[in-house]
């Protein structure tokens, strides 16, 4: 009974594990996938402007600093955009290792379970044994 209760709750976690291993590779593949329909919105990035409430708590050297920064940063995160598509296949495999690794370990934990229950179910009966030979002894 404890063997099977153990193996059912270790197949249903894997179940779930596995379910949620799919989720997140279908959405990380979705969105690494349309990265590149996003690569024309980082060239606008320079064109931040500070709020009015606080333009007069940062001097005008800091923000303009600022703004040649994200100047120069936004073709590096076009570029980058552009190229993330090509990283699908490079999710999947890593989604399958993490799978693997995740289904071993929960394998490992019923293996474990079920020595455990073995080991508990030999020394009840060895107890129940050893004290019903105690028990007639004394007869």
């Amino acid at each position: 009974m404890f063997f099977a209760f153990s193996w059912l709750s270790v197949l249903a976690l894997l179940a779930l594990w596995s379910l949620a291993a799919w989720a997140l590779h279908a959405s990380a593949v979705w969105a690494v996938s349309h990265a590149g329909g996003l690569s024309g919105a980082a060239s606008a990035a320079h064109t931040l402007v500070l709020p009015p409430w606080l333009t007069p708590w940062i001097p005008a050297e800091i923000a303009q600093a600022v703004s040649q920064m994200l100047a120069g940063l936004g073709p590096f995160v076009d570029g980058l955009l552009q190229a993330a598509p090509a990283l699908a296949a490079g999710v999947t495999v890593v989604s399958w290792s993490v799978w693997g690794i995740g289904s071993a370990l929960l394998l490992a934990l019923g293996a474990g379970l079920h020595i455990l229950i073995a080991v508990w179910r030999r020394r009840a009966s060895a107890g129940s044994q050893s004290s019903a030979g105690r028990f007639v002894a004394t007869r």
